[in-house]
């Protein structure tokens, strides 16, 4: 009977393998992984691609208009110095999902650091992060990241840290409030009741039953750390040419709206379906990963 169950076991499918099927019978969670997808694999391979097109000027191109007679790098058209539009899309994916990722993996792990420390341990140390965090959070985000790149200077580290230091408390408060729900819980007294020390219980008992909620967060924060880049360059005090970015792109095109509408509509339309699939996908994550909820997958994998 024992080796029947074994065989049994060792034929039910992976963690990882259950994902993927679950995500292919959500299909607008599955259209959204391949469209995050394929922008992940233009950022990275994009620009050793397509970069040298993406700076090269060629005045004859000069603002010509999507189509398929100037060759497939004009199929988006050309900017007012006749590069070519699909190229500088490609390529400022990179610049935009660096930026994103460095800010929301900044900001979620000292967020969720300190959520952690504070919500177990209390005292003075929460009192303080707490406080600091309201400080923080008392200033309109946009507003303080304008104020701190003037001062600072417009550079790639410096957007990625004004908008890191604005998102840590959005992972502070979540965290700590996660903390003082489940430290109270039944297996949290019984290792502690068992011997168990204060760092092995929140690594070891209390940190694995937040992160799935910190990577849900992470995932919807990424699409408003997307757009704060955007609002940032298209302000004037986000990313800097040569460099190339989304944002920045619309800023470009904002002045020939009336002649060449497709100068900020393509980056436009990039951003817009990029944080459409980043909340799509992040609503799947958050039902796979709550086992009250994970039921519904399961039914509709099995209807299917």
């Amino acid at each position: 009977m024992s080796v029947v169950s074994d065989v049994a076991i060792a034929r039910e499918p992976g963690a990882f393998v259950t994902s993927i099927r679950l995500l292919w019978h959500d299909k607008f969670a599955f259209t959204a992984a391949v469209f995050l997808l394929l922008v992940v694999l233009a950022a990275i391979f994009g620009p050793y691609v397509v970069g040298g097109d993406a700076t090269a000027m060629n005045l004859r191109m000069r603002n010509v208009p999507p189509g398929v007679t100037h060759g497939w790098l004009y199929v988006l058209g050309g900017d007012t110095l006749g590069r070519s539009l699909l190229a500088r899309v490609i390529v400022g994916a990179r610049t935009t999902m660096l930026i994103s990722a460095s800010t929301v993996v900044c900001s979620m792990l000292i967020g969720g650091f300190l959520g952690l420390i504070a919500g177990y341990r209390g005292g003075w140390f929460a009192l303080v992060v707490m406080r600091v965090a309201d400080i923080i959070m008392s200033f309109p985000s946009l507003l303080m990241a304008l104020i701190v790149l003037y001062v600072l200077g417009t550079s790639v580290a410096n957007v990625v840290l004004v908008l890191a230091i604005t998102r840590i408390p959005l992972y502070l408060r979540t965290s700590r409030a996660e903390v003082l729900e489940i430290r109270e819980r039944m297996f949290v007294t019984a290792a502690r009741v068992l011997g168990a020390r204060p760092r092995r219980l929140v690594w070891r008992h209390i940190a694995p039953l937040v992160a799935p909620t910190m990577i849900t967060l992470a995932t919807l924060d990424f699409s408003f750390v997307m757009l704060a880049e955007s609002s940032l360059s298209f302000l004037g005090l986000g990313i800097q040419p040569p460099d190339i970015s989304w944002g920045l792109m619309v800023s470009d095109g904002r002045g020939y709206l009336a002649t060449a509408w497709w100068l900020s509509f393509w980056p436009g339309v990039a951003i817009t379906l990029t944080t459409m699939s980043l909340n799509l996908l992040s609503n799947w994550v958050r039902v796979a990963t709550d086992p009250v909820q994970r039921w519904r997958l399961e039914v509709a994998r099995k209807n299917g």
